[in-house]
């Protein structure tokens, strides 16, 4: 078949400039800026040793900002972030507990045992929430003895308390701290909870009427004395 010359250049034209402009295209530079030692410091390439910290980065071309990086959590940071977590999975579960209670208590739980089995998670959870901070605890007043001792021994020895020693130590007494209040919470919530299915009880039992003949008879004794 015979081509056509002038299909071609108009192939040609219509492609050309397109794969062109393509190849053109160049990554957009950009600028990292970030604080070391108190001093803002830019540069279009980001070094190893400012890899974790904050940065804003910066559009070589616009001169605007298009990105800010947050540092890299420490480890006790993250620890933290996941303590706080797991204490609010904690707030949610009893949350949704409470609702489904609240919706359903009649129509779902034909006696007390079924009723009693939604409170096994809510009861699990913070048994073992109990059980981590008494470990962590535990763990961690040990260290710092450890730490405190280590410390103790140089300065009977005439020798100054390494900053590294010194620093773990307030931060682990500073974590130890922070566990204890943990621990003081968790405790808290299980006697609020035992409180709260005490009284769910109570209501479920009125609800149903099986707490009658106990009130009829409470309320007999309250007319007697009062004739």
């Amino acid at each position: 078949m015979k081509k056509n010359p002038m299909l071609l250049l108009a192939l040609c034209a219509a492609f050309v400039p397109q794969a062109l402009g393509q190849k053109a295209e160049a990554p957009a530079k950009k600028l990292y800026c970030w604080n070391d030692n108190g001093q803002r410091v830019c540069s279009d390439a980001l070094p190893a040793d400012a890899v974790n910290r904050a940065r804003d980065e910066i559009s070589a071309k616009s001169g605007m900002r298009t990105a800010a990086v947050q540092r890299a959590m420490s480890e006790e940071e993250r620890a933290r972030a996941s303590s706080e977590e797991f204490q609010r999975r904690v707030d949610q579960a009893a949350a949704d507990t409470r609702r489904r209670t609240d919706q359903a208590m009649l129509l779902s739980y034909p006696n007390e045992e079924e009723l009693s089995r939604v409170f096994t998670e809510r009861t699990g959870i913070v048994d073992n929430s109990i059980r981590t901070s008494i470990y962590n605890v535990t763990s961690l007043r040990e260290g710092l003895v450890s730490l405190l001792k280590t410390a103790s021994d140089r300065e009977l020895e005439g020798k100054p308390v390494s900053p590294e020693v010194a620093n773990n130590i307030l931060r682990r007494h500073a974590e130890l701290l922070r566990q204890r209040q943990l621990q003081a919470s968790f405790e808290r919530q299980r006697r609020e909870l035992d409180v709260e299915i005490a009284d769910i009880m109570q209501r479920y039992r009125q609800m149903k009427g099986l707490d009658q003949p106990a009130a009829a008879a409470a309320g007999g004794a309250v007319a007697s004395k009062k004739t």
